[in-house]
């Protein structure tokens, strides 16, 4: 266990280095909004077509070779990238290389560990709240004390003059709660086709190819429908059609058809996800410039990955819980909640960006 925990942690790391690095790429190569639009639509495409490998790949290793083999079958994957990366990637000039603000990045990292296992234990059968309620004011201090060390520092980890931009941050909460909800639901899904519908990790697979088929449609779909009705538009529908999809799967029957029970939902899930994130993301790397926009690209993939972590752990402890879920059915509450955060995120997004709504990206002229 301790290694598979460290295999995880490695991976955690190597992605947080990479994914932001990559969508920095994006908005310095693609300085003008509509291009843009279309570079991350693209790339979300991209990232659709590795969801859906993941799905069938996963279930066929799993039920034919070994769970161990999900992991092995990366070092041949990465290594086709990397040689990619330095055939085609240029090299960065000459930069001022600043020391790394290591007590910002532990108490960055501590808070939002903190307040997951916090929420954790509160879940449990018999919780000892002297545990429970320290780690959440634990998360409290550490976030406090971020904040301290980066007004302090001369070069923060995370200028906060960053978040002075209201679009910028309005986009993160709202993909933080997007995150959390989309990992719950992909989570009890697979719970429900394995355990409950009693799917072979193979079937179980193949079951998911109605969302992937789904995203990767959407994706192509979303540059077009963010012409059309502005960023904000696209960024609310995806958030509503996901809520949508997610309140479908609070009344998912034990057995029954796939098609009219699950598939449903499924694709309403998939076009929300691929409408709402490029959306997000769009807005999250607002008005960026060469100076921030490493860190634009960085606090927006730390948003999806902290959401993502936070939804099955606060989403699915509080569901599954005896004394929190007030002996309703786990998967209806977990599925509600995620819902009931998305409808919020919808609200807030909608009361907190600016009056003026952001527009469609339009091409340059001449």
């Amino acid at each position: 266990m301790e290694l598979l925990v460290l295999a995880r942690f490695g991976q955690g790391a190597g992605e947080a280095l990479s994914l932001p690095a990559a969508m920095s790429l994006i908005a310095l190569l693609f300085p003008e909004p509509a291009a843009r639009s279309k570079a991350l639509s693209a790339w979300a495409s991209v990232a659709s077509v590795g969801l859906v490998l993941g799905f069938l790949l996963s279930g066929v290793i799993t039920q034919l070779f070994s769970w161990r083999w999900i992991f092995l079958i990366n070092i041949p994957l990465v290594s086709l990238v990397l040689v990619a990366v330095l055939l085609l990637v240029k090299k960065d000039g000459t930069s001022d290389r600043a020391p790394i603000n290591l007590p910002a990045a532990l108490l960055f990292t501590a808070a939002p560990l903190l307040l997951i296992f916090g929420v954790i234990e509160l879940g449990e059968d018999e919780p000892r709240l002297s545990l429970p309620l320290g780690s959440l004011l634990a998360a409290a201090a550490c976030a406090a004390a971020f904040v301290a060390v980066e007004r302090r520092t001369p070069r923060p980890l995370v200028p906060l003059t960053f978040f002075r931009n209201r679009v910028r941050m309005v986009a993160n909460g709202a993909t933080v709660l997007l995150s959390a909800a989309l990992s719950t639901s992909f989570f009890l899904l697979t719970m429900h086709l394995q355990g409950e519908r009693d799917l072979s990790p193979i079937e179980a697979g193949l079951s998911f190819l109605p969302l992937a088929a789904g995203l990767i449609l959407a994706s192509t779909l979303v540059p077009r429908l963010i012409e059309r009705i502005g960023i904000t538009g696209a960024a609310v529908l995806g958030m509503v059609l996901a809520a949508l999809g997610i309140g479908c799967f609070t009344l998912l029957p034990s057995d029954g058809s796939l098609v009219t029970s699950v598939f449903p939902g499924m694709i309403l899930l998939a076009c929300g996800m691929a409408t709402g994130l490029v959306a997000l993301q769009n807005a999250a790397l607002h008005a960026v410039t060469e100076a921030d926009a490493g860190v634009a690209s960085g606090v927006q993939r730390c948003a999806d990955q902290l959401g993502g972590a936070s939804g099955i752990a606060v989403y699915v402890s509080i569901g599954f819980s005896p004394h929190l879920s007030g002996g309703w059915d786990p998967f209806t509450v977990a599925y509600g909640l995620a819902a009931v955060g998305l409808i919020a995120a919808v609200i807030a997004f909608l009361a907190l960006s600016p009056r003026r709504r952001l527009a469609a990206p339009q091409e340059p002229q001449g």
